[in-house]
């Protein structure tokens, strides 16, 4: 039989198949808010009929799904979780009314204590008016702000799945009681529930803890610590290349590379703010004795660099001729993370910034503002997460007590972040809260391959510290005026980068960052000599090659490199070393079969200078 072109409404179904499956944030639907505070509900609910034991906490909805905390002597197992799911479908097939009830403070305090639910009234003390109750049918309520459904039949059941359990402190205090934590997803169609499972599935593939193990770059010790990793030959060249690449382009755009030391007095962060503000954060204090403990007075190991660079630009008095002055280095820096804070390379206790501070006048404020998201724009690009990104504009929380200095200063540096951003047409939404503790900043968060989101690059306009610090420079008229601060990171942590990087790139990396870009693999010992003189005739070219020394046969030499993800093997045999060539094969453009070795090289050169592909 001949095949005949589709029928019009089958190519159709098929291409609607073909399309892939958005899946929105919770943040970005309230009707996916809706469906996964009301699960949520529905799930403790069901927690509390099996286990009639379990005391509930808190249940609010996450990015992907919704968690409630209970606090239940016997831990929860893989069986009991099918259990509640179970009674969860149930739930929802009756198709309970949820009923919203505003009371009074006085009667939820009583129904509270009549069902002897000791931390509802511990979060009752924390509400404000109006205080509202979420009821599901007459069979179970909560104190809750909402929004729900209007019923549990308005949620697909086949659209809710139960993940995991983990275990979380009451109001995220190691000191108060161990409680465990249900995670739960649910989404409006049964298609995204496969979805976001078939991503789960791929994000553990690109997973870069295992990665990272399978690929020699980095390693953690029980006998180091937590949260402190340690860099492998491999990993720190890939490191030294992020490193190399970003220096230059500083380089061009005129900043000044400075090194500063791990630790330094309390009094330089008192001044600074950060002692007072950032405390719990910072390492214990280490002292020379008790009585300098108890006056605060010793040394702490970094969290930051800026008190440092500040102290650089202090060193000598500065004419507005020296401005502005641009100081940047790869500063390590230690945050004392909670241990169940910790995960992998992107949440760590001691990790490097490619850090620096700008010290301008107000007049050049814009100028330099705007060149530094232009080098940001330039990093993400380069990088290749530049399909898909957006600006977050983090301002400060009025109604918050944990930022220093001024209105006016406040506003003055969040108009300028907000005028930078319309100039440049940039598309962007506010975050309020997510200002740093002493000025406002332009954050840029990134979606990765799996659509999860990243914040990388972030600029900061600080009126705050040269004011805190009393810092100067003679202007033009001679009089002393007081210079604005540009804190600037594009990268970030260079560790979390990595971390997005492996996963992003699936541990296979472009050619340009490749740990290892070539191997050279011997059909047998016989071409050993040969393999081994290219691969450092490569080297002497800045080319990272190496010959496959193993002995074994060739193919379980190529199957070794193509788990390594090396980017280009080359097969050498006696037909080779008599012609002077390589038989090169590549991840990125398949076999290419026998090339001169002096063309390899060449091509190779280009291609790395030019981060393409060879």
């Amino acid at each position: 039989m001949v095949n005949g072109p589709k029928p019009i409404a089958e190519s159709a179904a098929s291409e609607e198949q073909q399309k892939p499956i958005r899946l929105p944030r919770t943040s970005e639907s309230e009707h996916l808010k809706k469906i996964r505070h009301t699960t949520s509900h529905i799930m403790a609910m069901a927690v509390q009929k099996l286990f009639p034991k379990a005391q509930v906490t808190i249940g609010p909805w996450t990015e992907t799904g919704f968690y409630y905390d209970f606090d239940l002597a016997e831990p929860f197992s893989e069986k009991d979780l099918k259990a509640i799911e179970k009674e969860m479908i149930k739930i929802v097939n009756r198709n309970l009314p949820v009923i919203r009830e505003e009371v009074t403070r006085e009667e939820a305090e009583r129904r509270i204590k009549e069902i002897n639910e000791p931390y509802k009234l511990e979060i009752l003390e924390s509400i404000q008016e109006p205080i509202t109750i979420y009821h599901l049918g007459d069979q179970w309520w909560d104190l809750c702000a909402g929004p729900h459904l209007e019923s549990t039949g308005q949620i697909n059941p086949k659209a809710i799945e139960l993940e995991h359990v983990a275990g979380a402190y009451w109001r995220g205090d190691a000191t108060k009681a161990q409680l465990q934590r249900i995670y739960g997803t649910a989404w409006e169609t049964p298609e995204q529930l496969e979805e976001y499972k078939r991503r789960k599935e791929e994000a553990l593939k690109r997973d870069h803890r295992k990665l990272g193990k399978e690929l020699g770059l980095f390693v953690f010790s029980d006998l180091v610590g937590p949260g402190l990793p340690l860099w492998t030959p491999k990993g720190t060249v890939l490191r030294s290349l992020l490193e190399d690449f970003l220096k230059q382009e500083q380089i061009k755009r005129g900043y000044l590379p400075v090194v500063t030391p791990h630790i330094g007095r309390v009094e330089l962060f008192k001044t600074s703010g950060h002692w007072q503000k950032y405390k719990e954060d910072l390492f214990p204090m280490m002292a020379e004795n008790e009585e300098a403990a108890a006056h605060e007075q010793g040394f702490v190991l970094k969290a930051m660099n800026c008190p440092f660079h500040i102290q650089i630009y202090k060193s000598e008095l500065r004419s507005y001729r020296e401005l502005p002055m641009r100081l940047a280095e790869f500063g390590t820096v230690y945050r004392y993370e909670q241990s169940g804070e910790l995960g992998g390379l992107t949440r760590v206790r001691g990790f490097t910034q490619d850090d620096a501070h700008l010290f301008v006048t107000p007049e050049q404020l814009e100028s330099e503002f705007l060149n530094v998201v232009d080098l940001i724009l330039s990093v993400i690009k380069t990088l290749k997460l530049d399909k898909n990104f957006k600006a977050r504009l983090s301002f400060r929380d009025p109604d918050s007590d944990k930022y220093i200095g001024s209105d006016e200063a406040w506003n003055k540096a969040e108009k300028a972040i907000r005028h930078a951003v319309e100039t440049l047409g940039m598309e962007h939404f506010e975050g309020i809260g997510e200002a740093a503790f002493y000025g406002p900043k332009l954050d840029f968060i990134v979606r990765d391959a799996l659509e999860r989101e990243w914040q990388l690059g972030t600029v900061q306009v600080d009126y705050n510290l040269p004011e805190r610090f009393e810092l100067e420079y003679v202007a033009e008229d001679g009089t002393r005026k007081r210079p604005v601060m540009i804190h600037r990171a594009p990268f970030g942590s260079l560790e979390r980068l990595i971390g997005i990087l492996i996963e992003q790139y699936a541990g296979d990396f472009p050619l340009w960052l490749a740990p290892e870009q070539v191997r050279i693999l011997p059909v047998s010992d016989l071409q050993l000599d040969y393999a081994k003189q290219v691969a450092a005739q490569m080297r002497s070219q800045g080319i990272r090659a190496e010959a496959d020394t193993s002995g074994e046969r060739l193919a379980k030499m190529i199957r070794n490199a193509e788990k390594q993800k090396i980017p280009v093997m080359a097969v050498v045999g006696a037909k080779e070393v008599e012609s002077n060539t390589l038989n090169i094969r590549t991840r990125a453009s398949g076999e290419l079969g026998e090339l001169a070795v002096a063309t390899v090289i060449d091509k190779l050169m280009a291609a790395i200078r030019d981060r393409a592909n060879f």
